[in-house]
């Protein structure tokens, strides 16, 4: 079941930065739609271009609003032992991850009807799971034990290829660059820092020492441009790979996790004050824009975006509940109820707009979406 709060007028957006925000939604719409033939009949029939973008303003929340409606029938998945710490869907969207304080990760296999089968439970960490992370080519995982190493895992055979690190190299987060064949992962040892490895365990690059206190959390724009990490509980630092240019962004509270939007604009950060910041990688804003509604106070919670375009926003909360929010409103749209303890992640289906997973500490992962016995219709540019 699920309970819809009142979308109210308050927006997140000050002034320019709600306008060019708006405008690239709308951009975005009207090129999925020259896309497919469809401004030709609306030009047509005496749209002007005004006109179309309130029409797609419109369709860009009410059509979702319509979707979120049918996350209403969720399938519990119940075969984890402990706590589910973390979830993730692969990109090409039939797969979902999942790890456990059960010391395992599973892979599970999402099928055509909206059910989801487990494929392979992955069995080699000593300590609970806290993180995964898809190849982009999605023929591998990587699994990070809490306070312990990185592992690489073969998709197809669920068979462990690499250990990366010892015992004196404790992981805390991991991030695949867009060729699959390259990886970095940060240390919560600031002597550590943060290491490019291929997948034979060659280390490539390594940016360690002083200035680099321990890592958090950290991400690699999809388009490989930027590495971005969270150090020093609130500072988020953009690298250009490619220019060594760096940037600090620096927040008044404690950063709990980080995630990056698939077209490597947006950055999203859960903080410890119970709200979630947006801010854009170019660096072209003074100010995040915010989002609240959640709880979140004492443990790491991490958000996500999602739906066309990655228009939404959705999170965990302490509260047990999940969240979504459209990015230009700060109150949530939609907060959905069924777990029984605090929700620790949560991932949209890149290729399904109507699925949503989350994990709890009430050892469940939940997909929300359209009951299994119904068709999902798929957009015809996510297919």
């Amino acid at each position: 079941m699920s309970s819809t709060m009142q979308h109210n007028n308050k927006s997140a957006f000050g002034g320019t930065r709600k306008e060019k925000l708006r405008e690239w939604e709308i951009s975005n719409q009207l090129k999925a739609m020259k896309e497919h033939d469809c401004l030709g009949f609306y030009q047509d029939h005496g749209f002007a271009k005004c006109q179309l973008l309130i029409f797609y303003e419109w369709v860009l929340l009410g059509s979702f609003q319509c979707a979120v409606s049918q996350f209403r029938h969720p399938l519990i998945l119940t075969n984890h032992k402990n706590e589910v710490w973390f979830v993730q869907f692969s990109n090409n969207g039939e797969y979902l991850a999942s790890s456990s304080s059960d010391c395992t990760a599973i892979i599970w296999k999402v099928l055509e009807d909206g059910k989801v089968t487990q494929k392979h439970t992955l069995r080699s960490h000593q300590n609970p799971v806290s993180f995964v992370a898809w190849s982009p080519d999605d023929t591998m995982l990587l699994t990070c034990g809490n306070m312990e190493v990185l592992k690489l895992w073969a998709v197809e055979t669920g068979t462990c290829k690499h250990t990366f690190g010892n015992e004196g190299f404790i992981v805390s987060s991991c991030a695949w660059f867009p060729d699959s064949k390259r990886l970095v992962c940060g240390s919560s040892d600031p002597e550590k820092g943060i290491y490019m490895w291929d997948c034979e365990g060659n280390a490539i690059k390594a940016w360690k020492g002083m200035r680099m206190p321990k890592i958090l959390d950290l991400a690699v724009t999809p388009n490989g441009e930027n590495l971005i990490s969270i150090f020093s509980d609130k500072e988020i630092r953009i690298l250009n790979v490619g220019t060594n240019a760096e940037r600090v962004i620096s927040e008044k509270h404690a950063i709990a996790s980080l995630a990056i939007s698939g077209d490597s604009q947006f950055l999203i950060v859960n903080l410890n004050s119970q709200e979630i910041h947006m801010w854009d990688v170019a660096g072209q804003w003074g100010k995040p824009l915010k989002y609240t509604g959640h709880r979140q106070h004492k443990y790491v919670i991490r958000s996500c975006f999602g739906g066309l375009n990655s228009t939404f926003i959705a999170s965990g909360s302490e509260n047990s509940k999940v969240y979504i929010w459209n990015r230009r409103f700060s109150s949530p749209i939609e907060v959905l109820s069924g777990h029984s303890m605090t929700v620790n992640c949560v991932s949209w289906n890149p290729k399904r707009p109507q699925m949503l997973a989350s994990a709890s500490d009430d050892q469940t992962i939940r997909i929300w979406g359209p009951s299994p016995s119904k068709k999902e219709v798929l957009p015809k540019k996510l297919v």
